[in-house]
């Protein structure tokens, strides 16, 4: 197929930074202690927005509310009112650089910048290497993370992924290696999927992309069979599909994958119903769907911005309209400024149910509300009472070890509870079922790690304290 771009649509992408927030003409309008505020977060949370989001998703008649600012520009209750009184401060007193980023890294540090056992459960081990910008958390599934796509057109202000922007070089995922992602694939048949994921791969060029790709497409493993692409840039910036240089090249790769029997789905974060309602990302859409690939939403369930069970009741329903998947509400994960963005796992249960409730049976693809925890993917199937025991009822979908998807298990209710490892067994048990199992897998990973040539015991325990 033919892919031609419209001209009449054409955007220039704009980026703006905490260092460039006062070249965006809206922010004139802002209070000055608002402004001030959200520059301070910025230096301890990643901050970068476009042109896009601020001309045509954000309502600047409804500041500081808006959902789309309150995604994109990092909000003072992030921080600590300590915390946000010393950022200001040092920017009042214009301190050099190195002084603020001191400052700023002593905050983020406390803030579990690797959530799940990314770091230290997550990456493959094998033959006495690391393989550094990847991870192999369940059997079917490799998420790489290539280095030139750790970026995003803009960055969410609750992002679970915000160590890999936040100058914390040493917590980063990213790698060039494509030969190894292609040899890791062929050496495990257990892979079916690759997931290339970041930051957002698009923010790459497509011929940077590809380096990444061909390889995968032209001598096709036969253990794979589906190619997936993690990205925000459809809500961010629709038109890397419409009229960016190579928008058209890219619409071309997505084909030739489609074209070539591996199986392509780009895995489409959307927070809000706003980000579907622009022309250009309808259009941009529509085009992806041209190439044969499909579309999967998902995003997680987020206080400020989507805690409302008509938001994503009209998302579900305008996805499905326009040809997209809705795939997966997540639970916020436990890391960054949580305090700020959590609900209770019984108000992600409820706001669930009702919108799912007000959906045809096209939308129920959704499933959530979901937590990707260091065991695995688990939902919060129901609340309960069972032998007189009010109760969480919780499922796998994937498990850290795969005998454990799909299976059900029982936490005590409790309504505070915003994450899994705040919950206790229910029935008067100790241990979860899969406690044991976990620590044996945790203490496999760890001897691994020890056998490694020119093994460092004490950074490790640092990675592991910070994970």
């Amino acid at each position: 197929m033919e892919f031609k771009t419209n001209p009449a649509i054409e955007k220039k992408l704009k980026l703006y930074s905490r260092n460039t927030i006062h070249q965006i003409p809206q922010t004139e309008n802002l209070p000055k202690r608002l402004l001030s505020s959200v520059k301070a977060a910025a230096t301890v949370f990643p901050f970068k927005v476009n042109n896009y989001v601020i001309e045509e998703l954000i309502d600047w008649d409804n500041i500081p509310h808006d959902p789309i600012f309150q995604l994109t520009f990092p909000q003072p209750g992030m921080l600590e009112d300590f915390e946000l009184d010393r950022m200001e401060r040092l920017i009042r007193k214009q301190a050099s650089e190195k002084e603020v980023k001191i400052a700023a890294q002593q905050i983020q540090m406390k803030l579990n910048p690797h959530p799940a056992g990314q770091m230290d459960l997550n990456v493959p081990i094998e033959g006495g290497k690391i393989y550094s910008g990847m991870q192999h958390k369940y059997n079917e599934t490799v998420l790489f993370f290539p280095s030139q796509g750790q970026s995003c057109h803009a960055y969410c202000t609750y992002c679970f992924r915000w160590a890999q922007f936040a100058g914390l070089d040493n917590l980063k995922f990213a790698s060039r290696d494509a030969e190894a992602l292609f040899t890791y694939i062929k050496a495990h048949p257990e892979v079916t999927d690759v997931l290339f994921t970041g930051g957002d791969p698009l923010t790459m060029r497509t011929r940077v992309l590809k380096r990444y790709t061909d390889r995968l497409i032209r001598e096709k493993p036969a253990n794979l069979s589906t190619i997936r692409i993690g990205t925000k840039s459809l809500a961010y910036w629709p038109y890397r599909f419409i009229t960016d240089k190579d928008a058209d090249e890219l619409l071309q790769l997505f084909e030739q994958i489609t074209h070539s029997g591996i199986h392509l789905s780009i895995m489409a974060h959307f927070s809000h119903s706003r980000e579907l309602e622009t022309p250009a990302v309808q259009t941009a859409i529509k085009r992806i769907l041209n190439t044969g690939a499909t579309i999967r939403c998902q995003a997680p369930l987020i206080k400020h911005i989507n805690d409302d069970p008509d938001v994503w009741s009209t998302m579900w329903k305008t996805q499905v309209k326009l040809g997209a998947i809705p795939y997966y509400m997540f639970v916020g994960r436990d890391t960054g400024p949580k305090d700020y963005f959590k609900l209770p796992l019984k108000t992600a249960y409820q706001i669930f149910s009702q919108a799912y409730g007000t959906v045809s049976g096209l939308c129920r693809t959704v499933r959530g509300p979901s937590m990707s925890a260091t065991q695995g993917k688990i939902l919060i199937d129901g609340i309960s009472e069972i032998k007189g025991e009010k109760v969480f009822v919780l499922k796998f979908i994937q498990g850290r070890d795969s005998q454990w998807a799909n299976k059900v298990f029982f936490a005590r209710y409790d309504s505070k509870a915003s994450w899994l490892d705040e919950l206790k067994p229910a029935f008067g048990e100790t241990d979860f079922f899969y406690t044991k199992r976990l620590n044996a897998i945790a203490y496999a990973k760890r001897q691994a790690q020890f056998q490694l040539p020119h093994y460092d015991e004490e950074a490790d325990e640092m990675e592991c304290a910070l994970s």
